[in-house]
């Protein structure tokens, strides 16, 4: 089974899985779902690609929450929404983050580093992404227990919690409706401020679309760092001497991040709707489909990564698909990268002898996306001489 709730462990025999699958089924109908599944690098690469045969408007039937969002929009309405977007993620906007996102880490370090033992979920991984995006949108400081919340729920929850996920998501909309229009009434230095005056050709947004923008920014821009950050030190501590090595060689963590994208994703698969009849992989696909892409499987697919079980942090090309690709390349890609590059070497640095607690089972809720519910370590204090 490769959803619900599952022991760390058994992540193995789902790639093991997908090997199988890449070579004897890469495009197959699971008749229980109505589900078309893909496996290959290059089909998957082909149904992210082509938007016109392979709609992204394939959320409705699969558990709601993205609905009527940019990921679930095609061009050319997509391009408008996807042009603001950008502007909140430019290279430039996201590295002025930097020190702030440097400040928070350290702050949480602090919080937690007499005690010789932290979960990096709850600890780290969680709340570093959630208060910048906090932060970002202008979510005043009294209301971060309720935008804690948020944060911490499953956006891709399985079917038999949809109706929590879309209830979660009115709640969200009602709340930042009454913040836009109190920020229309007096605006601050922040992005709904921003939003609120925006124009996109001409027009701005309208109330529905500053909602789901709002809605978006807070599952793309913290969920994402979320499980990287926490996948990565799961990576690091499975194998202890690339850890080392990147404590000695930090300027080899952008590439062991790309790395930890490719070999433990933190989205697993994504979801588009065939526009007409397609052939996929030797398969005619009808029209009007669901077509569920694995990233994860392509990201292991010995066609396009030589050696794919292997985690090797000098991997180059690394051509993954842990972000997706074409139109809906992830947008919150940038600001994930330049939190686990700042966040991972700070853990690295001031965390030593840094291992898993022994004897705690790692549960994992996978889905869409790939949820480490805890992660406790242990460590030592480091000092110059003694981070090993």
């Amino acid at each position: 089974m490769l959803f619900g709730l599952q022991p760390l462990e058994d992540t193995e025999r789902s790639f093991a899985w997908f090997a199988a699958m890449r070579e004897a089924h890469p495009v197959f109908f699971h008749e229980g779902t109505g589900i078309w599944q893909v496996f290959r690098y290059d089909d998957v690469l082909n149904v992210l690609t082509d938007y016109a045969r392979f709609s992204s408007n394939a959320f409705e039937d699969v558990g709601a929450f993205f609905e009527g969002t940019l990921l679930a929009k095609d061009p050319p309405e997509h391009r408008k929404l996807r042009n603001l977007v950008n502007q909140a993620f430019t290279p430039r906007a996201v590295a002025r983050l930097a020190d702030r996102i440097t400040q928070i880490t350290q702050e949480l370090l602090d919080a937690v580093l007499a005690k010789g033992e932290l979960d990096v979920v709850a600890d780290i991984a969680f709340p570093l992404p959630a208060k910048v995006i906090a932060e970002l949108l202008g979510v005043p400081d009294q209301d971060w227990d309720i935008f804690q919340r948020w944060a911490q729920a499953d956006p891709s929850a399985p079917p038999a919690r949809r109706l929590a996920g879309r209830t979660m998501r009115q709640e969200m909309e009602e709340y930042f409706t009454d913040l836009i229009a109190e920020r229309r009434r007096e605006p601050r230095e922040d992005l709904i401020s921003a939003l609120c005056q925006a124009e996109v050709d001409g027009q701005k947004l309208s109330q529905n679309e500053l909602l789901s923008f709002c809605v978006l920014l807070l599952a793309a821009g913290q969920e994402t760092t979320k499980n990287l950050i926490a996948n990565a030190i799961v990576c690091f501590t499975d194998y202890p001497d690339v850890m080392e090595r990147l404590r000695r060689q930090p300027e080899l963590m952008p590439a062991a991040i790309e790395e930890v994208l490719r070999f433990l994703p933190p989205v697993w698969f994504l979801l588009r709707r065939t526009t007409i009849e397609v052939e996929l992989g030797g398969q005619r696909i009808p029209p009007g489909q669901n077509v569920l892409v694995w990233t994860a499987s392509a990201n292991r697919d010995p066609a396009q990564f030589p050696e794919p079980d292997r985690f090797l942090i000098e991997r180059s090309p690394n051509r993954h698909l842990a972000f997706g690709h074409g139109v809906h390349y992830c947008v919150g890609a940038p600001l994930a990268r330049l939190e686990a590059k700042i966040a991972l070497p700070l853990m690295l640095q001031r965390l030593g002898r840094l291992e898993r607690v022994s004897g705690v089972p790692i549960m994992v809720n996978r889905g869409l996306v790939f949820v480490i519910r805890s992660l406790p370590i242990a460590f030592e204090a480091a000092t110059a001489g003694s981070q090993r």
